[in-house]
């Protein structure tokens, strides 16, 4: 529904002075009077969806303004019998008529006329794109480009502050290096005379001496070589191997998400959105929001969250992955709106289907080479997996990390708040389709049902039954279901929820009827006796 506008005079002649200065689209027009039918030149000055007229082009107040908002401006032929106001002897086919047909009832349209067919276009064109919806929708993209670039600017502060600490411990140890040094040559400096001493000794016994060194050595590589291949072949190894390569896949795996993500927004969203500003959309800008609702603030997420996994790749072997989890978990509270919403937006999806311009539309975009063949409703189940593959691969990264390991506590507090996120998600999504199951059955049934809006109303099953008629055996009378006096059994359809029994009958032409008696039964108030005999 389009908000009205209020302008005074100050507001009206600061957007005129800017029309002056920065309009889109400025220059000369012939206008037609609705009064006496008449043609008179003005200067005219187009700033966002107002277009302003002057007497000339240095006029400082505007004679009048048009608001263009949800307006239609298309070619016209010349008039038949027009005489131009201004007196001019200018020859009347070589005018370029257009006219701008307002969408507020009661305004008549205003008629242009211009020499130039470029201008012409140029002007047409130019209040064609006079919307300040379209400036609305451009406004919300540069601000989610915004909250991107300051998530990637928070994430560069905290590893520069990371990078900052260690560089703090670099110069410890340096320092630490440079006092051994000095140690050192402190003792090198005492051992002198006795390096002097020893310039004296036999050649045998330096001979000896250099085999005794070189034995030595060969006996300090052979045992590190003995200890670094038990390692090799020992479990911790192993299992680290096994930590890293699932690290490595869950990166790979990441990278393949925000590419589904990617085609989703650039393939499909943004696309739908501006199909839906068009002149005639195949499909409304709350549609598009009810199919796709946060798509996009998820695919920037991931995004930035898939950019401080290949950083740390870079820093290989040394993994640290539980901060990038501390950051990420605060955000996964997106994908409870989109968990919930999915059914719904996969029934506005078919419901948008059955107009035959969007379903050609989506045809279309599901070609693209990016797609591989796969269809949109494909790509809105993604993310409904994503919450359970990170807690599948931090259980598997958790398997094979240490208990003493530096982050195995991180590592443990992101897998229970994603388990606790996705149990909520869970419930969110069973009450919700509880619901819809609802409705939907509340809606085949031609009486309608006024128990099924209970919210508290769970659906357990539905099924055909044979109700049979009334018997009494001694003085004991059972009731069957209905308390009606039946001569001969019937089939009824029934619906069991928690709190109550429905039976309806199906009419030939396929639409269900509550029983006149005993439609509803409450199973508080109902005794269930199971009877062996058939007979």
């Amino acid at each position: 529904m389009q908000k009205s506008v209020r302008y005074n005079e100050g507001h009206a002649l600061y957007l005129a002075l800017l029309a002056r200065k920065e309009g889109t689209k400025r220059g000369y027009l012939s206008k037609k009077t609705a009064e006496t039918n008449r043609w008179h030149e003005k200067w005219f000055a187009l700033y966002q969806n107002v277009l302003f007229y002057f007497e000339g082009e240095q006029s400082a107040r505007p004679a009048g303004m048009y608001m263009l908002e949800g307006c239609n401006c298309e070619r016209v032929p010349a008039p038949k019998g027009c005489a131009a106001g201004s007196g001019k002897d200018g020859a009347l086919d070589k005018q370029h008529y257009f006219t701008v047909l307002f969408g507020h009832e009661g305004q008549k349209p205003l008629e242009l006329r211009c020499e130039d067919e470029v201008d012409g276009d140029e002007w047409v064109e130019a209040i064609h794109q006079a919307s300040y919806s379209d400036i609305l929708i451009e406004r919300e993209v540069l601000m989610q480009k915004y909250i991107h670039l300051v998530q990637i600017v928070e994430t560069e502060k905290i590893a520069a502050n990371q990078l900052r600490h260690q560089l703090e411990d670099q110069d410890t140890e340096i320092e630490r290096l440079k006092s051994e040094i000095i140690a050192l040559n402190k003792t090198k400096e005492r051992m002198r005379p006795y390096q002097g001493n020893q310039e004296d000794e036999d050649p045998d016994i330096k001979k000896i001496k250099k085999v005794q060194s070189f034995m030595r050595g060969w006996l300090c590589r052979r045992k590190w070589k003995t200890i670094v291949q038990d390692y090799i072949c020992s479990p911790h190894a192993e299992s680290m191997r096994k930590r890293n390569q699932i690290v490595f896949n869950m990166v790979e795996a990441e990278s393949e998400y925000v590419h589904q993500l990617y085609v989703l927004v650039n393939c499909f969203l943004r696309p739908l959105r501006m199909a839906a500003s068009s002149k005639k959309p195949p499909i409304s800008h709350d549609d598009v929001s009810s199919i796709f609702l946060n798509s996009e603030t998820i695919m920037f997420l991931h995004e930035i969250f898939h950019q401080g996994l290949k950083a740390r790749i870079a820093n290989w072997p040394t993994l640290i992955l539980a901060d990038l989890f501390d950051i990420l978990l605060p955000m996964l509270n997106i994908y409870q709106e989109f968990v919930r919403n999915h059914q719904y937006s996969l029934q506005v999806l078919a419901n948008c289907k059955q107009n035959r311009d969007f379903d050609k539309l989506l045809k279309q975009y599901e070609a693209n080479p990016a797609c591989e063949g796969r269809m949109l409703e494909t790509f809105l189940t993604y993310p409904m997996f994503q919450i359970p593959r990170y807690i599948i691969t931090l259980h598997e990264l958790l398997a094979h990390t240490p208990h003493e390991h530096v982050e195995r506590k991180s590592l443990e507090f992101a897998k229970s708040k994603l388990e606790e996120l996705s149990r909520v998600m869970h419930d969110e999504v069973s009450d919700t389709e509880n619901i819809r199951k609802n409705l939907a059955i509340e809606r085949t049934i031609v009486e309608g049902c006024d128990i099924l809006l209970d919210t508290s109303q769970t659906f357990i099953r539905q099924g055909s039954l044979i109700q049979v008629p009334s018997v009494e055996r001694g003085k004991l009378s059972k009731v069957r279901l209905g308390s009606l006096s039946l001569k001969k059994e019937g089939e009824r359809q029934c619906f069991l929820f928690t709190k109550h029994f429905l039976i309806c009958t199906r009419s030939s032409g396929g639409k269900l009827h509550l029983l006149k008696t005993g439609g509803v039964l409450s199973l508080i108030e109902c005794t269930l006796i199971e009877e062996t005999d058939a007979s």
